[in-house]
């Protein structure tokens, strides 16, 4: 079949998703090239652990802040840094990869603005709620939380799709149900913490946002809820 030579071997990524995944792309390939000794000499190899130590979201850490009543720029920056560095190189490609595959679905329908409000609104409600429970003290690291923010977008933008055609709308929520369901078991065969509680927290979140950032998200349920 013929075929035109000026069409891009993959599909084009909305820049959004770029903005979002180059820097855990970046902030990777340098951690991981320190622990390899191919940069930093002797000290690149502590630098994930630096990264960690000055960018993951600690539990702890916000709820002295919150007793103290006193609020600095290092704790509360790390609700928006921790989604960018990851414990390993595993870690880090899942995230990139569900960022890229869900960012491009959520991205070509929102604007590039509520693609934002939703992964960082995601991720610092996750870290938050992870926060109220208590006795919860494992530092959040990574991008699980605000990726299943999108998620919940993506769930969104299903459920309406499927409301339009007349289809059960509880399809749209197949994805999260066997994310999680795979991750629970993950966590009791080889052993977990209980992070994926700001993962559904995220998702949570991205889909209750999508009803005020997506392009006529409310207006679309409204209309379907006064024609019951």
């Amino acid at each position: 079949m013929p075929r035109d030579i000026n069409t891009a071997p993959l599909n084009p990524l909305p820049v959004v998703v770029w903005l979002l995944a180059l820097p855990m792309i970046a902030m990777e390939i340098v951690v991981s090239l320190g622990a390899a000794g191919v940069a930093g000499g002797p000290q690149g190899v502590g630098w994930r652990l630096d990264a960690l130590q000055r960018f993951a979201f600690s539990p702890d850490l916000m709820r002295r802040m919150i007793e103290a009543h006193q609020y600095p720029l290092d704790g509360m920056m790390r609700l928006v840094t921790y989604p960018f560095v990851h414990v390993n190189f595993t870690h880090a490609i899942f995230v990139i990869v569900i960022l890229l595959a869900l960012g491009k679905m959520v991205g070509e329908v929102f604007r590039p603005w509520a693609v934002l409000a939703v992964f960082f609104g995601a991720g610092i409600a996750g870290a938050l709620v992870f926060t109220a429970i208590p006795g919860l003290t494992e530092p959040l690291i990574g991008g699980y939380p605000p990726v299943y923010g999108l998620i919940g977008a993506f769930t969104f933008l299903m459920w309406v799709r499927l409301a339009a055609t007349g289809s059960n709308q509880y399809r749209a929520f197949t994805l999260i149900g066997f994310l999680l369901g795979f991750q629970m078991l993950f966590g009791l065969v080889f052993g977990g913490g209980w992070t994926w509680i700001a993962d559904l927290a995220g998702f949570v979140t991205g889909f209750l946002l999508s009803f005020a950032v997506s392009p006529g998200g409310w207006a679309k349920v409204r209309a379907k809820l006064q024609r019951r």
